[in-house]
């Protein structure tokens, strides 16, 4: 036996885009994986799903041919064809349906299944050449971003390595020890060297929250309101900057008045947090001028989500960390990379007139909602590559719904024998990340990434660069971006961008762009055009998504608030469900492979024993949760690291774990909340009731 070590990048939907050391064993197996000790993000450390990938690249269920649909939608039973044969159908459908409803009557649909430039980004090029109904994607930053850039002006902030460099690393609305290990990595390097504070605010007991000197566990949706009370105090006991106030933010003064009544006490009745809390985190950070706010996606994830990460990054602001090494705010360094991907995403076939719909809204979408489908005709054909909406779109009863038409035509080109997959007519198989090279960014660090093909794919896997290039050719596209190989993409975006050509990054493996720490840190003036940190926003001005202004825009706050649009527990529905991520699986993906669902166990929701046995449940009882958009059963799982009224379900588990078939985003909402639209998956009310 033969192994030797290759590097890699993680592809996955993770803003960490670790560095990795792959074993290759006799030139078509992989072995371990490990992180790259040489990449100063990843320092070698991975998460342990990554490491056993193993089990994942050579899971016995991989799809390896196409297949088409040989019974009722959803039976599961298909036949094996040829690629051409798969091929010249589709293009013929994809055909059919443009003569006969028009261009905009198929969909190309994709997510974050692969970070990867060219597999990720590619399919919208087919979309804008064929004049397809382009696609907006809302599940993941659309209420994180927005609220950055509103404060900021640009989405980036301080180098992420200098977490080790703070003396109070403030790790919030992320569970950093499950979903993003190489965060604990710096902070504990911190902890080690420097003696730093570590502060986790979450809205329950996570193991993140083992690690903290100071644990915050708040009522979900409240982090604006904990925000709000910790500049209070700020302001009352002297510990604001004035100085880089009056230099470096938009309306001080201002901010200090409006803040005068958002006091513990207002805060303590909103958040559950105690006083003492709120006063204690806030001298902390008051008195720690290196104090880091690592900012994650969890407490972005409600409807009010956007405030919430705005009136957050506004602490650092009032006592001027973002002018030491070690403090600021960050949350995500896109804005550093400078993508332009014009060629890739061939822009410049792209016709504004072509409507663009919402992600989130498929099961509006394909259940013919005059809105959701922008005022066009109904969608009769789609392709969909790296995403599994039937588990993971929210209003999911919905969803199944639209994705029943037998006058939809369906391809799914994927992996495993999703649940969305198991709706197609075609199902194409697909490559994974080791079986074809790519270009990577990692939006948690400063990297610039290449990854090579190092093994052949099993079977007749094909990567969907093939398929984007060789539908385009059957549908009659003529622009020469098909005929471009992956190499020849990559090094094109990377010229593009402004980046290191491609021959350079592959010598390299991955190449820093980290800004200057100035520029970092915005010592020049942030990236609003007085040079500003605003504190009063206008949100009508932030630079974010392509298709405006969403939800009740003209209600958002003026300035940091808790802005109550949550939805709130009522007498119907008096628990708040949180659906946050769960450690061995990330969204739908390694829930299929045997180690990763064996520490998961199975499909639960923890819950305080007090309300536990107020209803006179028990540990590992069968309940149903359920609203106004449907039904789930499953265990529930007694846990005093919840606050009471609040129930957490980790990790998105096939539905057919669920006894009923119908999985935990049944229960989430696809309502567009402010202002650019997404989706809320942690702010649901729901009932509970014991399982008949």
């Amino acid at each position: 036996m033969t192994i030797v070590h290759r590097p890699s990048v993680c592809p996955h939907d993770c803003p960490s885009a670790c560095a990795l050391e792959v074993e290759v064993i006799d030139g078509h197996r992989i072995g371990r994986i490990r992180g790259a000790q040489d990449q100063t993000y990843t320092a070698g450390v991975i998460c342990a799903k990554v490491a056993r990938y193993s089990e994942r690249i050579h899971h016995p269920e991989r799809l390896l041919y196409p297949l088409k649909r040989t019974g009722r939608k959803g039976s599961g039973s298909f036949k094996r064809i040829s690629w051409d044969e798969a091929l010249d159908e589709i293009a013929s459908r994809f055909l059919a349906a443009e003569r006969d409803h028009g261009a905009q009557s198929v969909w190309p649909y994709y997510y974050a299944g692969t970070m990867g430039r060219v597999m990720r980004d590619g399919i919208n090029r087919l979309a804008h050449a064929k004049k397809y109904s382009r696609f907006y994607g809302t599940i993941c930053v659309n209420l994180a971003w927005p609220g950055v850039i509103a404060g900021t002006g640009k989405l980036m902030g301080p180098d992420p390595r200098e977490m080790a460099l703070s003396d109070c690393v403030v790790i919030w609305g992320t569970n950093a020890v499950a979903t993003q290990v190489n965060v604990m990595t710096h902070a504990m390097r911190a902890r080690k060297e420097r003696g730093a504070k570590i502060v986790v605010i979450d809205i329950y007991r996570t193991p993140t929250m083992e690690q903290a000197d100071l644990a915050l566990c708040l009522r979900p949706g409240t982090d604006g309101a904990l925000a709000c009370a910790v500049m209070h105090v700020l302001f009352r006991d002297g510990l604001a900057d004035w100085d880089y106030l009056e230099r470096y933010t938009d309306a001080p003064r201002e901010l200090e008045e409006h803040l005068s009544s958002r006091t513990p006490q207002w805060a303590s009745a909103i958040t559950g947090l105690s006083v003492e809390e709120i006063e204690a985190f806030a001298h902390l950070v008051g008195q720690t001028k290196r104090s880091f706010f690592r900012l994650g996606y969890g407490f972005s994830r409600q409807r009010n989500g956007a405030v919430n990460m705005h009136a957050a990054l506004c602490i650092p602001a009032v006592t001027g960390a973002w002018a030491y090494e070690g403090g600021g705010a960050f949350h995500n360094n896109a804005a550093i990379y400078h993508w332009k991907q014009a060629t890739l995403e061939g822009r410049h076939l792209i016709d504004p007139a072509v409507r663009v719909l919402d992600q989130s809204r498929i099961g509006a979408v394909l259940t013919n909602d005059s809105s959701a489908l922008a005022g066009g005709g109904p969608v009769k054909a789609m392709l969909i590559q790296n995403t599994n909406p039937v588990s993971v779109a929210p209003e999911q009863d919905l969803v199944k719904q639209g994705f029943a038409r037998e006058d939809l035509f369906m391809v799914v080109h994927e992996q495993f024998m999703t649940e969305t997959a198991q709706m197609a007519d075609i199902v194409l198989p697909a490559t994974m990340f080791l079986e074809h090279m790519d270009i990577y960014s990692g939006g948690g660090h400063q990297y610039v990434e290449f990854a090579n093909k190092l093994i052949e794919p099993p079977g007749e896997c094909r990567s969907n660069h093939e398929v984007i290039c060789a539908l385009a050719k059957r549908l009659g596209v003529t622009d020469p971006s098909f005929d471009m190989s992956v190499r020849e993409l990559a090094d094109i975006t990377l010229r593009e961008s402004g980046l290191p050509k491609l021959e350079d990054l592959e010598a390299r493996n991955w190449i820093d762009v980290q800004p200057a720490f100035e520029d970092a840190h915005f010592l020049n003036g942030f990236g609003w055009p007085d040079g500003k940190f605003r504190f009063k926003p206008d949100w009508g001005s932030v630079p974010f998504g392509n298709i405006g202004l969403q939800g009740p825009w003209q209600n958002l706050p003026t300035m940091p608030d808790h802005w109550a649009v949550i939805e709130e527990a009522d007498q119907q529905h008096p628990f708040r469900l949180a659906t946050s991520p769960a450690r061995s699986f990330l969204n739908s993906t390694f829930n299929e492979t045997p180690s990763s669902r064996a520490r998961e166990g199975k499909p639960c929701v923890f819950m305080h024993p007090d309300d536990a046995s107020a209803l006179g449940l028990v540990d590992d009882e069968r309940i149903t949760l359920g609203n106004q958009r449907g039904q789930v059963r499953l265990d529930v799982r007694l846990f005093a690291g919840v606050p009471r009224g609040v129930l957490i379900s980790e990790g998105i588990w096939p539905n057919a774990a669920f006894e009923d078939g119908r999985g935990i985003n049944t229960l989430t909402g696809a309502d567009a909340p402010a202002p650019f639209g997404g989706a809320a998956f942690h702010d649901n009310k729901v009932w509970v009731q014991k399982a008949s």
